[in-house]
């Protein structure tokens, strides 16, 4: 079944979320390039290890979810986006594009003796989306499965 991606909003929609993702999550990746290039002590000394941490996992979660939602966009047209299941999975994966790397960027912008912030609370329900739109989208690419 193929879809006329510039007719359907679905993948428009994903296109749209994973090139601004991509935008966002690559410049935060020059961003912290740039403190550490100058060494910019909030951001390197010994004390704030859990804030690069927190803010290097969101740059890295960010870029590879926003790559999942191009995935996503592009295998929309194989599976038919009509198919059961695959609005629920949209909305999981562009929830989860936001919630795992804001969690980890507010974790690492308030630490409190060297844990990460109450904003990383946000990355659980940010994974757990994440898991359910991967398989509702694995269960509606399998829906037109030939039966053995």
């Amino acid at each position: 079944m193929t879809v006329d991606s510039n007719r359907d909003p679905l993948v428009r929609r994903h296109l749209r979320a994973a090139w601004l993702g991509l935008l966002v999550f690559l410049s935060a990746g020059l961003a912290l390039e740039t403190l550490h290039g100058f060494k910019v002590g909030f951001y390197l000394d010994v004390d704030h290890s859990t804030r690069r941490l927190m803010w290097r996992l969101a740059h890295a979660h960010g870029t590879l979810i926003a790559l999942l939602q191009l995935a996503f966009a592009v295998s929309l047209p194989l599976i038919g986006s009509d198919a059961k299941g695959l609005a629920l999975a949209s909305r999981c994966l562009l929830g989860a594009l936001v919630l795992m790397p804001l969690g980890f960027l507010l974790g690492g912008i308030w630490i409190h003796r060297g844990d990460p912030g109450l904003g990383v609370l946000l990355v659980p329900p940010g994974g757990l989306l994440l898991f359910l739109g991967v398989l509702l989208t694995w269960r509606a690419s399998r829906a037109d499965a030939p039966k053995p």
